[in-house]
């Protein structure tokens, strides 16, 4: 009764929030990467070129995203949805216009800076900021749809590019960004909401706010991204080369697209788990296990080739993507306070956009020089399990502090 009064109470900023996440696919790398065989075909790219277009499109929207990212300390989530959301649908346009390999990466770079950059920077800054006590379902409940996204715009987007091709898809979709969502989100973030005498005492809080040039000196926050870049690494780099690995392991690309349903329930379920979990105990109580299930996920899919490896995989990565998506929404306001919050998300955020970025190039090359596939997975699998350890030293480390900070 207690959480359903809470979704009622705050119905609308939680809506905006997950509404932000959800169409963020259009910029996510599970989407583009569904345009992926047309795109090598008529651009005559290998499996590695089309992997490095994608890595310096990427790594050029990351690098911007470092003061791009910065509007959501200057501006409202209402006016700031209302510049990302048509700079997304614009390069969904571009996407089907695009006959050039220099337009395909301005393209890329468009999407990824201001749909996966963007839509979740405004989402994710503005959650953080309104809820204290909460945070951790708050949270929880907007980066769901991510996951929604996932669960519907590969079936959506299938089914539509049969019926007027791949190209006339991006435009459609432009449409339903700038006639769907930046209006509705525009109307649910009008109102920002305000603190209440109703809201709970946050269980811990920041002894004070960091500067982003502070936290960069923070031996702590760059032990903590050993961790925190292994989830978009590893699930970018999975889902771009999808079609490769359908093709290795004989699966069909149906069957493959079926199981991300698998993926989004079990996210679905973790999320909340998750939330209530940090509003419980603490987001930095739980660093050290986030990353247990997607060391076990790499390495089903790197030995087995059966038919149930994707689904076992997409079940693990998604308890796993239900634990990280809510943890890293909740540990920054946590660790480094809510003042400067949008600056020091956008410097996290460049952060995981270049680990997206770098993962589809550095496997892609390595497929092209015949390093095999399934032990590129197995070896992330592994890198999960020895980061657990650092971020088991590092939680004991924060926790120690915030205990000195409050005495």
């Amino acid at each position: 009764m207690q959480f359903l009064n809470f979704l009622i109470g705050n119905a609308r900023w939680l809506a905006g929030g997950f509404l932000l996440t959800l169409f963020s696919a259009f910029g996510q790398t599970y989407f583009i990467s569904l345009s992926a065989g047309e795109i090598r075909s008529e651009y005559d790219l290998s499996h590695g070129e089309f992997g490095m277009i994608y890595m310096l499109a990427t790594l050029a929207s990351a690098f911007s995203l470092t003061w791009v990212g910065r509007m959501v300390d200057r501006f409202s989530p209402m006016q700031v949805t209302l510049i990302i959301v048509p700079m997304l649908a614009i390069g969904s346009v571009a996407m089907a216009l695009s006959q050039h390999l220099v337009v395909l990466v301005c393209v890329i770079y468009f999407l990824r800076l201001f749909g996966q950059g963007m839509m979740t920077q405004n989402a994710m800054t503005a959650t953080g900021r309104w809820f204290s006590a909460n945070r951790g379902r708050a949270i929880s409940i907007v980066a769901l749809g991510q996951n929604a996204g996932e669960a519907v715009f590969p079936f959506i987007f299938v089914i539509v590019a049969g019926a007027i091709g791949w190209r006339m898809s991006w435009v459609a979709g432009a449409g339903l960004l700038v006639v769907v969502a930046m209006p509705l989100i525009a109307l649910l973030y009008r109102q920002e909401r305000e603190p209440r005498s109703s809201d709970p005492e946050p269980k811990v809080t920041a002894a004070r706010d960091w500067t982003r040039g502070e936290v960069i000196r923070d031996r702590a926050f760059w032990l903590m991204l050993i961790g925190i870049l292994a989830p978009p690494f590893i699930g970018t780099t999975i889902f771009f080369h999808q079609v490769y690995l359908v093709e290795l392991r004989g699966w069909s690309l149906d069957t493959f697209a079926a199981s991300f349903a698998f993926m989004s329930l079990m996210t679905i379920i973790f999320a909340l788990v998750c939330g209530a979990l940090i509003d419980r105990f603490s987001a930095v109580s739980l660093l050290p296990s986030f990353l247990l299930p997607l060391s076990a996920a790499c390495l089903v899919l790197a030995v087995t080739p059966a038919a149930w490896a994707p689904f076992v995989f997409m079940a693990l990565l998604g308890i796993s993507y239900g634990f990280s998506t809510t943890l890293i929404g909740a540990l920054w306001p946590e660790v480094y306070g809510t003042k400067h919050l949008g600056s020091i998300r956008s410097l996290i955020v460049a952060f995981m956009v270049f680990a997206t970025a770098v993962g589809p190039g550095l496997t892609g090359a390595l497929i092209d020089f015949g390093v095999p596939y399934p032990a590129q997975i197995f070896a992330m699998g592994v890198y999960c399990l020895a980061a657990s350890v650092v971020l088991f030293t590092v939680s004991r480390q924060l926790r120690i502090r915030s205990a000195d900070n409050l005495q």
